[in-house]
């Protein structure tokens, strides 16, 4: 059996990308349109790689792969990803 961690544990992996904290950010599943928190979200990290998936549906809503020197992120599953504007910090 995989045990999941909840979405804080992708904020490490995301911070390559991303220079805000993206825990906080809203997302909302493209399969089942479920919206919420990413630190809401299911998080394995014993595939290559980061590997968030969808309470709702269990769905994966994005992968991150990194390696030396460079980084992969897929949000295919993300319909759309909402994060506070600058102004708002």
């Amino acid at each position: 059996m995989t045990t999941s961690l909840d979405g804080n544990a992708a904020a490490g992996p995301l911070s390559a990308f991303f220079a805000v904290d993206l825990t906080a950010a809203l997302g909302q599943c493209d399969g089942c349109g479920q919206m919420g928190p990413l630190a809401e979200t299911r998080v394995y990290v014993q595939a290559p790689g980061v590997v968030v998936r969808c309470r709702g549906c269990d769905g994966v809503l994005l992968r991150v792969v990194e390696a030396p020197g460079r980084a992969w992120l897929d949000m295919r599953g993300l319909r759309v990803l909402q994060v506070r504007s600058a102004a708002e910090l």
